[in-house]
């Protein structure tokens, strides 16, 4: 997963403007407790983060894939 494909994602599950609240507020224990703008600044796998958040957020797993993308 690119950066920009989780910011599209991001933005497609919780909105423009609360996705970037929850980069900046959200922390992930998996990232030693570190927000995920913080995770993706040190360098952590893109998808990891999206899918840490998906989990913290309980999106349901059929839209973790993104807007565009169906589950196998």
């Amino acid at each position: 997963m690119k950066l920009s494909e989780f910011w599209t994602c991001m933005d497609h599950e919780f909105g423009a403007n609360y996705s970037r609240v929850l980069a900046r507020d959200l922390v992930l224990s998996e990232f030693g407790d570190r927000t995920a703008a913080q995770a993706l600044e040190a360098g952590a796998d893109v998808r990891a983060v999206w899918l840490a958040i998906c989990e913290m957020q309980d999106v349901p797993p059929q839209r973790r894939f993104g807007p565009d993308i169906s589950p196998r």
